[in-house]
């Protein structure tokens, strides 16, 4: 009886041991995957946090920072990194139209609400005929700048303005203002001279000016024409449903990085859950 009793410990053992081996060689549940996310800026709270979050369900995160707007997604499209962050979906757009890229979004972070800002005047309805506005000078964002304009009853846009348009599709301008582009991280140094100029959330608290406080007029960011603004994770379309990704998306909407993000913009950013749906609805629109 003994005998039959250590035999069957011993099958046991075995057995045990041949399905913790299975288990390593198929990739189990403690297999730690690695994701690369190309990013312009790793300063603050929000990145950290994502971070921890993801590597306790065995994501280990690996940041690759890019100095210039346009590398993140050429990586991405040479798979030289997995996912990006640092872009709203007007920019990606236009991306891979000039680049023949297969990208998409699959998953929403913030908007980062543009603003209007002067050292000059306090009031919008202070502007005065002939004055000069600065606006950034990249497509995507010198048309919400020019639509940012429109809204705050200085400019009239053509109806085929689109996402792309340029000064030139102004109808009317009764100010007779001088609006000119400048490239975008130029828009809060010239502000000495000019009556206002057109900033980006980002460049300005770059800048030191606070996104929330410091604007005279400040873009609506629940307004629906603002949905192509929505900055977004992007991944090769081949990669629109990697479960992974999708996890990442969630993690970025949990309370802590929703709090991390609020901490690091000063509130000038706001975490949006715009579903992947119609992120590309609005993508393939564009």
């Amino acid at each position: 009886m003994k005998k039959i009793t250590l035999l069957f410990l011993l099958l046991l053992a075995v057995w045990v041991l041949a399905a913790c081996g299975n288990d390593s060689a198929s990739g189990g549940s403690n297999k730690t995957i690695k994701v690369k996310i190309g990013v312009t800026g790793t300063d603050g709270e929000v990145w950290p946090t994502l971070k921890e979050k993801a590597k306790k369900e065995g994501i280990e995160i690996e940041l690759i920072e890019f100095s210039d707007y346009t590398l993140p997604n050429q990586a991405l499209a040479n798979k030289e990194i997995d996912i990006n962050s640092f872009q709203h979906i007007a920019f990606l757009s236009q991306f891979t139209k000039e680049n023949n890229a297969d990208l998409v979004p699959i998953g929403a972070t913030v908007i980062a609400p543009m603003g209007i800002y002067s050292e000059k005047i306090k009031d919008i309805n202070d502007i005065k005929n002939g004055q000069r506005i600065a606006i950034p000078d990249d497509p995507s964002n010198q048309a919400r700048a020019l639509k940012l304009l429109e809204s705050a009853g200085l400019i009239k846009l053509a109806d085929d303005f689109g996402l792309f348009g340029d000064p030139s599709k102004i109808v009317e301008n009764p100010k007779n203002l001088d609006i000119f582009p400048v490239v975008a991280q130029q828009t809060p140094r010239v502000l000495p001279d000019v009556a206002a100029s057109v900033i980006n959330n980002g460049v300005a608290g770059q800048a030191g000016l606070d996104p929330v406080k410091d604007p005279i007029f400040l873009e609506d960011a629940s307004d629906k024409n603002a949905l192509p603004y929505v900055n977004v994770f992007a991944a090769r379309a081949e990669d629109e449903n990697n479960k992974t990704y999708q996890r990442i998306v969630e993690l970025y909407h949990e309370a802590d990085v929703i709090k991390a993000v609020e901490a690091d913009t000063n509130g000038g950013s706001i975490v949006v859950d715009t579903s992947k749906e119609d992120l590309i609805k609005q993508f393939k629109d564009l």
